[in-house]
């Protein structure tokens, strides 16, 4: 296992899917936390320049279809994930449970596998995201949220209306076309299944300029 705080091979996914639309939920006070999660300086969705050009192509697809991606999550610095490992341990801290773990005590969040030590996101080729409509803006309906705490995220949940397996079906199935693999947890976690960088977790913060982050000048890096 490596880290690294060189962020040369990755882009801004704005850049790549311009149409994309962001809900960066970590940025956010609206996350399972409670708060801003930490590394995450900006609202922007970075990707490894190979995971990114994989979601352009998937992209073009489903615009065909009429629907774009909404993404919540994309590249996640390890300072994130420690931030939600030392919230995990905090007990008291339940201001989020009705809302993201109804179902799951906090206690219960190590065992089973809700919380982790280590994210594939932090290796830069995992994103989260659903499908929204282009004519209306609206979410489609996948019978759950994202990062809910419980069974319906699993993407065989049971209850699910058959429209909901179809939307989610399809989402899955282009997703793997182009390339990512599902994690059948979550229906809305996809990694890219040739990902660059297998064994590196990343550690430099989360945020966007006009340019891509690739060209390894951001902040005074050469």
């Amino acid at each position: 296992m490596n880290y690294s705080d060189d962020s040369k091979g990755f882009t801004d996914l704005s850049l790549i899917v311009p149409d994309i639309l962001l809900d960066i939920r970590y940025y956010s006070t609206y996350n399972f936390v409670g708060c801003r999660v930490d590394g995450y300086e900006m609202p922007a969705a970075l990707l490894t320049v190979e995971a990114a050009e994989a979601l352009h192509g998937v992209n073009e697809k489903i615009r065909q279809d009429g629907y774009g991606f909404r993404v919540f999550d994309a590249y996640r610095p390890k300072s994130a994930v420690d931030h939600f490992v030392r919230w995990a341990k905090d007990r008291e801290d339940t201001r989020m449970k009705a809302v993201f773990y109804p179902e799951v005590d906090k206690s219960r969040l190590f065992a089973e596998g809700f919380i982790t030590d280590f994210s594939g996101h932090t290796r830069g080729s995992t994103v989260d995201l659903t499908l929204y409509d282009r004519r209306s803006g609206e979410n489609i309906d996948m019978g759950g949220p994202f990062d809910y705490f419980g069974v319906r995220s699993h993407y065989d949940a049971p209850g699910l209306t058959g429209e909901q397996r179809a939307n989610r079906r399809y989402l899955r199935e282009k997703m793997m076309e182009g390339g990512f693999a599902p994690y059948p947890e979550e229906w809305w976690h996809f990694t890219l299944s040739n990902e660059p960088y297998p064994d590196t977790y990343f550690t430099f913060p989360v945020r966007c300029r006009e340019n891509t982050v690739s060209d390894g000048k951001e902040d005074g890096k050469q």
